[in-house]
């Protein structure tokens, strides 16, 4: 019987890549991408959510339309945090463990410039990078993207709710030589509607997978109505409660937040890392590996700070606070359920909330149960 990704067009090889990291069965966001992006030279759209697979969705036909003996760059993935773009990159590589070798370079805040200038005298086929690092290594003429044929936008509306608008105009213009340009996002903002009209042609093909559901079908969303007083209380009788194999997110909308919910859970003896802003990326990148390491259980983040996470099995995440945004709540709630596994997003909602709780169901099409 024929392996469903050669049905799409994927070759022996990438199959053989992606066979070994479990990769078996092509996710919706696959299936209706793959042919599209192999059949020609396309501008695409695509709505997905968080968790759905997309890398593989644009990687594996980016990886068999790249030539690797030829020495210069020829793709751009554009990601808005340090720790997708080096997700993306690891997976890339992964991929083409069987094929003839392309190149990849991550080019991301958080390592040292000078050591990525060196790294991009070599041959190089595939750049992934985000916004600023990218933009800092172009002022100093240390790479060029006039060779660049495919240009990704991963995330696209996180790029532009980080403030990543000019660099954004900046990194297109400088792909004029492109022949297709792929952007993924998980919500559509005003802005973002914007930067497509100046990017790709008004009739550019656009996909929505599960478009009734922006949100993963796969997560049971629950609220639990609770005074701010008590929020932390509820949260560590929650954790208390869980088997010791669970692992979940818990957001926060401030920073002095995060920081006060992790001294709470430390006085009662719960392990949980801490992500917000002020953290170095030494600290942050500390924090990360605990927590990837399974060394820590929990993980408090901030909106901000939590961007680009991509954690697998993660069982649960927790909102101490609704957030400001409706498309936050998207992001957030991702984080679990991922690669067609189920989750559980839970709020704890203000009393004061209810209109709120009942805008998100309406604007997100999904229904919240009381907890």
């Amino acid at each position: 019987m024929s392996h469903p990704f050669k049905e799409l067009g994927i070759s022996a090889k990438l199959i053989q890549g992606i066979s070994e990291l479990g990769i078996e069965k092509p996710t919706p966001v696959q299936k209706q991408a793959i042919p599209l992006l192999l059949e020609k030279d396309r501008d695409l759209i695509v709505q997905a959510q968080t968790g759905t697979g997309k890398t593989a969705a644009f990687g594996l036909p980016l990886l068999t339309k790249v030539d690797g003996s030829i020495p210069r760059i020829q793709a751009l993935i554009v990601s808005p945090t340090r720790e997708l773009a080096k997700q993306i990159g690891k997976n890339l590589f992964r991929y083409t463990k069987y094929t003839s070798k392309v190149f990849t370079e991550v080019l991301a805040g958080g390592d040292k410039i000078d050591v990525q200038v060196g790294k991009l005298k070599r041959p190089t086929q595939i750049v992934v990078a985000t916004p600023g690092r990218l933009i800092d290594l172009l002022k100093r003429e240390a790479l060029s993207l006039k060779h660049v044929k495919y240009l990704i936008l991963d995330e696209a509306d996180e790029m532009l709710s980080m403030g990543f608008k000019e660099q954004l105009q900046d990194i297109i213009t400088r792909c004029e030589s492109r022949r297709a340009t792929w952007l993924f996002s998980a919500t559509f903002p005003a802005a973002l509607e914007d930067l497509i009209k100046s990017t790709v042609p008004k009739d550019t093909r656009r996909l929505q997978i599960d478009s009734g559901n922006v949100v993963n079908r796969k997560i049971s969303h629950y609220f639990a109505t609770c005074a701010t007083s008590e929020k932390n209380d509820f949260v560590i009788d929650y954790l208390e409660k869980k088997p010791s194999e669970e692992r979940g997110l818990i957001f926060c909308r401030t920073k002095a937040g995060a920081i006060g919910l992790g001294r709470a859970l430390a006085e009662k003896g719960i392990e949980a890392g801490v992500l917000q802003g002020d953290l170095t990326q030494l600290e942050r990148d500390k924090v990360m590996r605990a927590f990837k390491k399974e060394r820590v259980p929990f993980l408090i983040a901030t909106d901000v700070a939590a961007r680009g996470i991509d954690v697998p099995d993660l069982s649960f995440v927790l909102h101490h606070q609704l957030p400001e945004q409706i498309e936050y709540y998207t992001h957030r709630s991702g984080r679990t359920a991922r690669a067609g596994k189920r989750g559980i997003s839970l709020v704890l909602l203000d009393p004061r909330e209810r209109k709120k709780l009942k805008r998100f169901e309406k604007e997100l099409g999904i229904s919240f149960s009381a907890y």
